[in-house]
């Protein structure tokens, strides 16, 4: 007897849509499976195997966020199939901070009604974000609650899970003065920051010459997943490192990386930001010191590298460049 109850959906929630859902998300979920996925959708769990091949002293790193308030800019569009990336990345660029390889991640969506077609949108980013990193999609649960959310919008977390051999892991404790910061570059806002966005862009449908697109389009623009790049330098020299700019800006995440008795010294002319900062700044009225403490200002991730390794990782990283460098103090930033 096929799952069934009226009286449920007539109290709001009709769990065949969630069905209906399941059936249109398999094919995106089918793209995201590695080697280590046992089973498939449907259990109470999602089952990975383990490969600790070459890792003789195994560590777990995991990572958890969403997507925020840049939810708000995907339901004044009606675009769904981007935010997905985001949540991945959030979570994903987090791991990779440790050094560790993302093996499966798993989201969380609720909301107000289930429209499979939207949730599969939702999902086909997700699965996008999973192949970017390389980790399965192993599962997930979508939560249909109404009275709750409204109709027409939802909220989207998850959860990863990575490993790397604790020989691997990078160490904050090697770092030394006169070691460089790589910046690797964003592709915009990412996903924090939002709240004071939407307040200085009421229309997210508004033309933007200095953007030469919509604002919306610009701001919905998927955070950047930076664990294959980062990964394969990884491989080819020592990574003493890594800052994921996210929340808090440039003096809130790059110290998170630092040891004690060690400052990133960053001189602000080298940063590259997109033009979506400059409208930002300008639109708001915004002080240089707000603005860097708030968003990534066009780094969405920093690196920790010796001098002599410097100029070969900005070769192997795509549109990266030498951010500054560590001196001897407090274990904050100057940004001078």
């Amino acid at each position: 007897m096929k799952s069934y109850s009226e009286s449920y959906r007539e109290a709001g929630v009709d769990i065949t849509a969630g069905y209906r859902a399941v059936e249109l998300m398999k094919a995106h979920v089918a793209r995201t499976m590695t080697e280590g996925v046992m089973g498939g959708l449907g259990g109470f769990g999602g089952l990975f195997e383990l490969d600790v091949t070459g890792m003789p002293h195994p560590v777990l790193v995991s990572g958890t966020d969403g997507v925020g308030t840049k939810l708000k800019i995907a339901f004044d569009l009606d675009k769904h199939d981007t935010v997905g990336i985001d949540c991945v990345a959030m979570c994903v660029n987090d791991v990779v901070c440790a050094g560790a390889k993302p093996l499966f991640f798993l989201d969380y969506i609720a909301c107000g009604k289930n429209v499979p077609e939207r949730i599969a949108a939702i999902v086909s980013g997700v699965a996008e974000g999973c192949v970017q990193a390389g980790c399965a999609l192993i599962g997930g649960e979508t939560a249909e609650m109404p009275g709750f959310y409204p109709e027409n919008e939802y909220d989207l977390a998850g959860f990863t899970v990575g490993a790397v051999d604790k020989s691997r892991l990078f160490d904050r404790s090697k770092m030394r003065e006169g070691d460089v910061l790589v910046a690797l570059p964003s592709s915009g806002v990412h996903s924090n920051g939002f709240s004071l966005v939407r307040k200085l862009f009421p229309d997210m449908t508004m033309y933007v010459d200095e953007l030469g697109a919509k604002v919306g389009e610009v701001l919905l623009a998927p955070t950047c997943i930076y664990v294959k790049p980062v990964l394969a330098v990884a491989e080819r020299m020592l990574v003493k490192g890594a800052s994921h700019i996210t929340g808090g800006g440039f003096y809130e995440n790059v110290p998170r990386c630092l040891p004690q008795g060690l400052t990133a010294k960053i001189e602000k002319k080298v940063v590259k930001s997109p033009a979506i900062f400059d409208v930002i700044q300008k639109t708001g009225n915004i002080p240089e010191r707000d603005m860097f403490n708030t968003f990534n200002m066009g780094v969405g991730m920093c690196l920790v590298v010796g001098k002599e390794d410097a100029d070969r990782a900005v070769s192997m990283l795509d549109g990266s460049y030498i951010l500054g460098e560590l001196v001897k103090g407090d274990g904050g930033v100057e940004l001078c």
